[in-house]
C-alpha cells in the first residue's frame, strides 16, 4: 500500500477468525499478514517451522493482532484436522477458511510411481477437502462463512513439468463448484482464486530465468511481474462482506496471461 495507491480496507474482517494451511511463506504468507493486516484473528498452519515463527514475530512488531500458529505436515489429515479444531477451541469457530497449501514440485510423466501420485494429491488436493469438512460445522453455527481455494492458471495454459500437480490443481475448481449449491444452503460461499505466475521467492529461486522473462513479457497483459500480494487481495475480497454474492466462481490473478 502507498499513498499514492492506497488499498482496500474492509471493515467486516476486522476481528473475524481465518484459518489458513501453508501459510508461512510464499502466498500464503501474504495471505496470513493481508488479513492481520484487516484486523482479523488469523491461525494457520505450516510445514516450515522457521519461516512461520519469523512472520508471526515480524507481524507482532508492527502491532497486528497475535497470529496463531502451529507445524503441521498436511498429508497428515488427522493433523490437519487436530490443529484445526485445537485453534477453534482458543480462537473461536472460523467464517474464513484459505485452502493455500501447495507444491509444485517438477516431474515427469515417466518417473510417476503410484506412491509418488499419493504422495502429490496428499499435498496439492486432499487437504482442501478435509479442511473444509473441518470448518463447516462452525460456519453454519455462525450463520455463514467463506471458504477460498487456491487453484492454478498452469494447467489451464498447458505448462509443463508437473503433471501430478497439473490434475490436483484442476481439480480444485470440481471442488468449488461441487460443494458450492449444498454449502450455500447455509450462507456460505466456495470460489477458487487461481494465481497466474506470481514472483515468489521459491519461484524467483528456482525458475525465473531469462527464457522466464521473456514469457512473463509475452504472455501478461500487464507489464509488472504478479506479487504474493496481488493474490492476496482477491482473496481478502472473497472473505469480506463485499463479496456477500460470489459463490461457484473462480477469479484468475494472472496479469491477463490466460
Amino acid at each position: 500500500m502507498t499513498a499514492q495507491n492506497p488499498l482496500a480496507v474492509y471493515p467486516s474482517l476486522r476481528g473475524q477468525r481465518v484459518f489458513i494451511t501453508g501459510g508461512g511463506t510464499g502466498i500464503g504468507a501474504a495471505i496470513v499478514t493481508a488479513f492481520a493486516e484487516q484486523g482479523a484473528q488469523v491461525a494457520f498452519v505450516d510445514v516450515a517451522e522457521k519461516e512461520s515463527a519469523e512472520l508471526v514475530a515480524h507481524l507482532a512488531t508492527l502491532g497486528l493482532p497475535p497470529v496463531w500458529w502451529r507445524p503441521c505436515d498436511v498429508r497428515d489429515v488427522g493433523a490437519l484436522q487436530q490443529w484445526i479444531g485445537q485453534a477453534e477451541a482458543e480462537l473461536g469457530e472460523f467464517s474464513t477458511l484459505v485452502n493455500n497449501v501447495a507444491r509444485d514440485d517438477r516431474h515427469t510423466l515417466e518417473s510417476v510411481t503410484p506412491a509418488y501420485w499419493d504422495e502429490r494429491m496428499a499435498v496439492n488436493q486432499r487437504p482442501a477437502f478435509f479442511a473444509i469438512q473441518s470448518v463447516v460445522p462452525g460456519m453454519r453455527r455462525l450463520g455463514g462463512g467463506s471458504v477460498v481455494n487456491l487453484g492454478s492458471t498452469g494447467w489451464q495454459s498447458k505448462g509443463s513439468g508437473y503433471p501430478c500437480y497439473a490434475v490436483a490443481k484442476s481439480s480444485v475448481n470440481g471442488l468449488t463448484r461441487g460443494l458450492a449449491d449444498t454449502l450455500g444452503a447455509d450462507r456460505i460461499r466456495i470460489n477458487t482464486v487461481s494465481p497466474g505466475w506470481v514472483m515468489t521467492e521459491r519461484q524467483i529461486k528456482m525458475w525465473l530465468n531469462a527464457e522466464g522473462e521473456a514469457d512473463i513479457q509475452r504472455n501478461q497483459c500487464l507489464p509488472d511481474k504478479l506479487q504474493p500480494s496481488d493474490v492476496a487481495r482477491m482473496v481478502l475480497f472473497l472473505a469480506s462482506a463485499d463479496g456477500a454474492m460470489c459463490t461457484a466462481q473462480e477469479f484468475k490473478v494472472d496479469a491477463g496471461w490466460n
